[in-house]
This record gives C-alpha cells, structure tokens and sequence, in this order.
C-alpha cells in the first residue's frame, strides 16, 4: 500500500514548508511514501523530487458542463459577461479546457504518478447553497465520459486512472448502477476508483457521527458487490455535516449573487463547512481500509498552516494504530 498526503504543487506551498528538503523530512518523519500532488499552473516549482511523487490528483472545475457543451444561456446565467468566462476558464471554447487538462495530464506523466484522479461532478455556486440541481447524474456522467474518452485517447497506461466520487450531480458512488456505467464506458484499461470517505458521508445527512458514517461507507461498499473490487485508493477523512447542512443548505443569501470572484470566496467557505476533510478519531474506522485493501491510501486533510495540517496527519495515523492494536 501506497501511503500518502495531499500536497498542492506550488511555489506559494513550498515557500511555507522552507523548501524541498524540509518537505522532505516532513514525509520521512510521519512515515508516508510521498505525496499526492495537485498542481498550480500559474506557479509551477522547477525542482519538483521524483522521489516524493506517490500520486497526482488532476485539476477540476467544479462547474464544468455548461462550459463543455457551449450552453451560453446557462454560462451567462452563472457569469454574466464573457469577460468572467475568460477568466474562470482561461479560454471561451471547450478545446481551451480540453487543452488544459492535455497539459496537466502532460504533468503527472512527466513526474511518473502511479495514479492520476479525477473528479466526476458539476455545480454551480448557486446549486452548492440550494441543492436544485441543474443536471442529472447520468448528463453529468455522460459528459465526464466523453471528455475522459477524448482526453486519454491514445494515452500509454503507465498510471491507474481514478474516479473520484463526490456528493454532487455526477459519480457518488451511492448508486452501484451508476457506478458500472461510468466505469464500463471509459476506454481504458486501467481504470478505477478513488473512493473519498468523507464525500461519501455528505451524501447523507442523517450521519451524526464518527460510528455512523463508519457504517454507512461499509453499508455502501457491500451495496457495490463485486464492483467494490475497482476501489483502488482511498482519500481517508471523515465529515459529520449533516447538522450543517440541514440549517443552512436549501436557500441563497440574500445578497446572491455577489461579483463572482467574491461570491466564490464566499461559497468556499460555505462549501468547507458541508466538506470538512477532518482527521478520523474513531478506531473503528481501519475496518474501512480493511475492508478495501487500498493500493493507494491519501490521508486527504485540510490544507493550513505546516503545523496544523502535519498535525492533522499524525491525528489520524494515530487513530488507525489504536484500531489495528483493538483487533
């Protein structure tokens, strides 16, 4: 198994770690195999070490279809004007995101990853507050299919190429009908699943905590059968939000929409309060990886300041110590 934590590949990350060699020694001392990187293309690194490299997760759009499939209404509707389009996309066209993910792609080959992830999802900041969704499922898997079918066309595969799931429109891993057809229809062949732990557990909000969202993963493994057997890699986090959730999410702010860039702050912080990326503290949790055998396994915590996240990261290798020892 694989061990790992999210990093992300800047410059603006490795200035508040001191530089590789203390990344480096931050790895060693928490006993991890090496990270699995999302990168910044505005501020790429030079120096990135093969030897850390252990994963690399893919750039996302969070609220991507519309833009695909060219629905002016809908991406005037979201932005306003094609100014902010350009801005949000760095392009106009559907061969603009096309490109950026040929380039990010080009990336994580280059640094030899032994998986890649990728997000199967849609919203927009409105949906993120009111849950009225804009596209089903099966139009977001459908989209996804095609532009994975398009992006790796012709692609060696020398990485395992991992779905992520995710509690919106899309690939939820809550549906083992859904989970096939998106699966059965990527043409490649080492295709799998990144199954994130703590996305799962938002998509019920009846989870009170800990023990319950440890049961419902398990509940929705065993749902999945032999499909089960396509978890490759675990994002292991746990999020009790349901409470949240139930106060906050079905109606806009008041003032919505605010300009987009501050509107998206905004609906960040929002979205960190449903998706809360926190460390398990309860034991009980290793029957998860037990029960999937991972090859990879991300502990995928919330991003701060070196300490807190490092802390973060012993928190919960300590909790999967004390479940290993209860057994």
């Amino acid at each position: 198994m694989i061990e790992t934590t999210n990093f992300p590949l800047s410059t603006y990350t490795l200035q508040a770690y001191g530089g590789w060699e203390n990344v480096k020694e931050k790895v060693k001392e928490v006993k991890l195999d090496g990270l699995e990187f999302i990168a910044d293309p505005d501020n790429l690194p030079d120096d990135i070490p093969l030897s850390l490299v252990a994963g690399y997760h893919m750039t996302f759009y969070v609220d991507w279809l519309d833009f695909w499939r060219q629905n002016d209404a809908a991406l005037m509707h979201k932005f306003d004007s094609w100014e902010t389009v350009n801005e949000v996309y760095r392009g106009t066209k559907p061969e603009d995101l096309l490109r950026h993910f040929r380039e990010d792609l080009a990336l994580g080959i280059r640094l030899k990853a032994p998986y890649m992830v990728f997000h199967v999802s849609d919203v927009s900041l409105e949906e993120g507050y009111t849950y009225r969704w804009l596209h089903t499922d099966r139009e977001v898997l459908d989209g996804a299919i095609e532009f994975i079918n398009i992006l790796l066309d012709g692609v060696e595969p020398t990485f395992d190429f991992l779905v992520e799931n995710q509690w919106w429109p899309g690939f939820t891993f809550t549906d083992p009908e859904k989970t096939e057809y998106l699966l059965s229809h990527i043409n490649y062949p080492r295709v799998g699943i990144m199954l994130d732990t703590g996305h799962l557990m938002n998509t019920n909000w009846r989870i009170k905590s800990q023990r319950d969202g440890i049961k419902y993963i398990l509940d929705t493994i065993e749902k999945h059968g032999e499909l089960a057997k396509s978890i490759c890699g675990l994002h292991f986090h746990q999020s009790v939000s349901g409470a949240y959730c139930r106060k906050s999410v079905g109606k806009l702010p008041e003032d919505f929409p605010l300009p987009y860039n501050n509107e998206f702050g905004r609906n960040y912080g929002h979205i960190l309060q449903i998706d809360r990326h926190r460390p398990w503290t309860d034991p009980d949790c290793v029957r998860i990886i037990d029960r999937v055998e991972p090859k990879y396994l991300t502990h995928e915590l919330s991003s701060g300041p070196r300490r807190s996240q490092l802390g973060a990261i012993r928190r919960q290798l300590g909790t999967i110590r004390r479940g290993r020892e209860n057994k």
